[in-house]
């Protein structure tokens, strides 16, 4: 077993930027219509909360927003908002903002045939610009009109997903990008200024060649995005084998330094320095029938990344939240490899509490006061001299655990422990499912039994400060995820009440 001392001291203050729920991505909107979805949803947004959601598919047919119709020899354009009314209503409702991403491609309007995954998301350029901006602005007037302006422009607005990839942009054709994405710009600020826009939304492939080119191009128009998006996942090439793809995690280094890479091009533009970077995707694999996905590996791989991604991104959003998700169709069982935190049944996977422990963070954590590849510890924000802190085994030497002895300053006698820990003996509906036999289509009891195999493990201890120092010890199993938290305690017993004497001590 490996182990490490971690000695804390008075007043360290460390950056970290933890921006975890931010947003949180969703496959095409159209599901929303789905029990299953909003049954998801909600269940995330009760233990995580994340503030925004986006995901493709927003003018796709099935969402039936623009259609064509003759009147005297003229084709004209109309817009039906019904479907779309409900997706965000039941997004406003979880107290969720879109993050609106403009795509793809409504049939009556594109250019060409080409499509994308099993739904056929049109992704080839509109035929006609004008009827595009005419598109968009009248989305936004609707949105507008119906949840408020004021509401409205505080939306983000992405153009387009990916255009560096042939599949999901035509030829992966830049100056076409270029275009679409300065019309749409100009388009959108007609309606109000106040609204932000950004992109270019593209993925790891030729990303740097992109970045500079789609700055270029907007320096050159005289246009000053309100931000940048990018995507950052961490797989090497998939296995294919039957209707899975196995693929193994990159060096997390590497990929810490192709988003640095991002910062240092932005800000190598004297007129574009600073400007936030939204990490708009992100996950380990790119594919949504990954078994990766499923593991607790990967939620401690993610515990790692959730760490330092905020180092130079304004916000990173977890594609997806759920795994009603159809690129590649329905899958067939409930543990497939998808992207999302949950499985369908409403089944929590690993991953996902490592986001509900980053939130946790997020709300009750202020300073930072240490933070390393397997640890980050912040003071309470509500001044009460406790401490909360995620930490994580993610790359266990020869299946080792690992056991850290921490010594904190301690600010009071006397702090309750709490520790709540994912791993692969304590949280793990993977393999309870397994070894039921993996059936395709669960049972009632079935559910219920993953549902209870798939929550952290509990536990509590007494800290008394010695020496100004509050010490703890952690003991992180391979791939394995903890949230603590240090608390003062006090003593309220009952009159006549003695825990020792109930517990036969």
């Amino acid at each position: 077993m490996g182990s490490r001392e971690i000695q804390v001291t008075a007043g360290a203050k460390v950056p970290f930027h933890n921006n975890v729920g931010f947003c949180i991505g969703t496959g095409r909107m159209g599901l929303a219509l789905q029990q299953e979805y909003q049954e998801q949803l909600r269940m995330v947004q009760e233990q995580i909360g994340f503030s925004h959601i986006r995901g493709h598919g927003l003018f796709c047919d099935d969402m039936a927003v623009y259609h064509e119709y003759e009147e005297n020899g003229q084709t004209k354009a109309e817009y039906n908002y019904t479907y779309l009314d409900m997706v965000m209503d039941s997004y406003r409702r979880l107290s969720l903002k879109p993050f609106l991403e403009l795509g793809f491609m409504p049939d009556k309007l594109a250019s060409g045939t080409q499509t994308i995954f099993y739904w056929k998301g049109n992704t080839t350029p509109p035929q006609d610009y004008g009827k595009w901006a005419e598109l968009v602005q009248a989305l936004l007037r609707h949105l507008m009109e119906r949840y408020g302006a004021d509401e409205a422009v505080t939306w983000p607005i992405e153009v387009w997903n990916e255009p560096n990839l042939p599949g999901f942009w035509e030829h992966a054709d830049m100056q076409e990008y270029f275009k679409l994405f300065s019309v749409t710009f100009r388009a959108v600020k007609e309606v109000d200024a106040r609204f932000q826009v950004g992109g270019p939304a593209i993925c790891g492939v030729r990303d740097e060649e992109w970045m500079r080119a789609f700055l270029d191009d907007c320096r050159q128009k005289k246009i000053r995005p309100d931000f940048i998006t990018r995507h950052h996942y961490t797989t090497e090439l998939p296995e294919n084998v039957g209707h899975y793809g196995y693929a193994r995690l990159s060096e997390p280094e590497d990929g810490f330094a192709n988003l640095q890479s991002t910062r240092d091009i932005i800000d190598s533009y004297p007129e574009f320095q600073g400007l936030k970077i939204h990490i708009t995707e992100f996950n380990t694999s790119y594919i949504p029938n990954c078994p990766l996905h499923d593991t607790n590996e990967n939620a401690a791989y993610i515990a790692h990344q959730l760490s330092r991604l905020g180092d130079v991104n304004e916000s990173y959003s977890y594609w997806t939240f759920g795994d009603i998700f159809e690129e590649q169709g329905v899958p067939f069982t409930p543990f497939h490899g998808g992207f999302g935190l949950v499985a369908n049944g409403c089944i929590p996977k690993p991953t996902f509490w490592t986001f509900a422990f980053y939130k946790r963070l997020q709300e009750n954590g202020e300073t930072c006061v240490y933070r390393d590849d397997n640890i980050v510890i912040l003071e309470n924000g509500n001044g009460d001299g406790g401490y909360c802190g995620v930490a994580w085994n993610h790359r266990p030497q020869d299946g080792e655990a690992l056991a850290l002895a921490i010594a904190l300053p301690a600010q009071v006698e006397e702090y309750t422990l709490l520790c709540k820990t994912v791993d692969e003996e304590t949280c793990n509906p993977l393999k309870v499912w397994h070894d039921m036999g993996e059936p395709a289509n669960l049972t009632k009891e079935q559910t219920t039994l993953l549902r209870e195999s798939a929550a952290p493990l509990v536990a509590s201890g007494q800290v008394c400060s010695e020496g100004g120092a509050a010490r703890l010890q952690l003991l992180l199993q391979p791939y394995g995820v903890v949230w603590f938290s240090l608390t003062p305690r006090r003593q309220t017993s009952d009159r006549g009440y003695s825990y020792d004497r109930v517990v036969g001590k």
